[in-house]
């Protein structure tokens, strides 16, 4: 099963976390597209144009998301990833849903610190879920790729 992984990818620690958890789902058998393991383009100019062209393919192939929410608010480009995903599954049964995988303090201590609703309503309309671990996650996506 192909899985994209969404998240924040602008710092050493984002990545590292992202690594890692790739690391974990392909140790699982899992394919994973994650965005900043990708070359660009042989010019190397990083324009959205080449990002789009770049991450595309992934996102397009994918059978289901695992989306990194760490942070005092979702990535926008991970929300927008969701969303595109979201729009496939409408008219592609075979894509299973959206992982949401929260692991930040902020969001499991209340306090009033949550996931942007819509992203959320977006992510459950998929039939995924928000969840707390990355075994969490890895659970629900081995339940989707034995179905």
């Amino acid at each position: 099963m192909r899985v994209y992984f969404a998240g924040p990818l602008f710092t050493p620690y984002e990545r590292g976390f992202i690594d890692a958890c790739a690391q974990r789902l392909r140790a699982e058998r899992f394919e994973v597209f994650v965005p900043h393991e990708q070359a660009l383009a042989a010019t190397g100019e990083e324009t959205a144009a080449a990002i789009f062209a770049k991450d595309w393919p992934g996102l397009e192939r994918a059978d289901a998301i695992l989306a990194l929410l760490d942070g005092p608010t979702v990535d926008d480009g991970a929300a927008c990833e969701i969303g595109i995903f979201h729009g496939l599954m409408r008219s592609d049964a075979r894509r299973k849903g959206v992982v949401g995988l929260l692991t930040d303090m902020r969001g499991t201590r209340g306090g009033g610190h949550d996931v942007n609703l819509f992203v959320r309503g977006c992510i459950e309309a998929s039939g995924g879920a928000v969840v707390g671990t990355l075994e969490e996650a890895v659970a629900l996506l081995r339940r989707w790729r034995d179905d």
